[in-house]
């Protein structure tokens, strides 16, 4: 994803009154960078230690906003594909898709026609400074060495978790590998909530389980389960980018792409999906979303488990455990709950099909 930033150099005085008025002007966001020295009530609750350089206050300010360019087509499908999820219950913010400061070509040349109309009306008033705009562009992988920096190898319990970029550690050459890129749209495994779920998928899956992965993302947790001896996974997401994220990351773990299908799709609802993931078929269902979901799911998943097949779930944060404990309860003549563990505030359930 393209995104295009225009810089406005501005003055400290006019700063915030332009940050309004680009707000009036219908973009979400700006960041503004300046040298006015941060208070005492500015600093508190922020981890610094030490404050950066950047000399004196020169009474000079940068105030950016960004926009996505779109054809008027993608651009309509975009904002009907984010008013489908909205109106479902059981899709979480995370895939929403982008519809904020997205324009047209051609609304984007009327947007900086009044931006700079709304400049030359604000000399009268204040002192703008330059007031010139300033273009440039950055594109999503231009981030990714900066959240790279904070991925590092780590265990659960005798699985090591590193970035493919990375060296096994040493002392960690005898641990069962597991090498993922999560690229900049899915999670690295640090998660609390996937640490649970694959501490849960150590103590029962078996060799051979055939396992559903709901919420797939990067693949970490049937990548995880076909390490650990599965002998097929069946994934789902409602993001396109998880059918390549999996690809990649099998192809890192040395796993063949046939040990792992993926589907596009919301179990939730969809029969085909299920049909076509197949029913009474799996040892154990996983999913590691968020808490409304999984009370959902638990009208839904049942079929897809065999007799005794187990229902795995994370992604529930400690005060919304009651409430997912509950939806288990609900359908008690399907569920018995076999443990709930916790760590830091996120909670697993893991539950068994009667």
């Amino acid at each position: 994803m393209v995104w295009r930033k225009f810089t406005i150099h501005t003055t400290t005085e006019a700063e915030d009154i332009l940050s309004a008025n680009l707000a009036d002007l219908g973009l979400d966001g700006v960041q503004i960078e300046d040298k006015i020295p941060l208070s005492e009530d500015d600093t508190k609750g922020m981890f610094i230690d030490i404050l950066p350089d950047i000399g004196p206050d020169d009474g000079k300010a940068d105030v950016s906003f960004y926009v996505e360019v779109l054809s008027p087509e993608d651009k309509q499908d975009r904002i009907e594909k984010a008013k489908k999820y909205m109106e479902d219950p059981s899709v979480d913010a995370s895939y929403m898709p982008n519809t904020s400061n997205v324009y047209t070509p051609a609304e984007l040349k009327q947007l900086l026609r009044d931006v700079e109309e709304m400049i030359a009306d604000m000399r009268n008033y204040c002192e703008v400074g330059e007031g010139t705009i300033e273009t440039s562009e950055t594109e999503d992988k231009d981030w990714i060495n900066n959240w790279k920096t904070f991925f590092h190898p780590f265990t659960v319990g005798d699985i090591l978790i590193k970035p493919t970029w990375e060296e096994i550690p040493e002392g960690d050459e005898d641990k069962l590998l597991i090498e993922i890129d999560p690229g900049t749209a899915f999670g690295t495994g640090m998660h609390e909530t996937t640490q649970l779920c694959i501490r849960q998928l150590q103590k029962y899956m078996k060799e051979g389980d055939e396992v559903a992965d709901i919420g797939t993302g990067s693949g970490i947790l049937g990548i995880t389960a076909l390490k650990l001896g599965a002998g097929h996974i069946y994934g789902t997401d409602l993001d396109e980018e998880a059918v390549p994220a999996v690809r990649d990351n099998l192809k890192a773990n040395n796993l063949p792409e046939d040990s792992f299908d993926m589907v596009v799709g919301n179990v939730i609802g969809d029969e085909k999906v299920k049909s076509d993931m197949g029913l009474g078929k799996y040892d154990i269902v996983v999913a590691n979303i968020l808490a409304p979901v999984i009370v959902l799911l638990t009208g839904e998943v049942a079929p897809l488990l065999k007799k005794d097949g187990l229902f795995i779930t994370s992604g529930i944060l400690n005060e919304r455990e009651q409430e997912v404990v509950e939806a288990f309860k609900s359908h008690s003549d399907i569920w018995e709950i076999l443990e709930i563990n916790h760590q830091g505030e996120w909670t697993n359930v893991t539950a068994r099909k009667k």
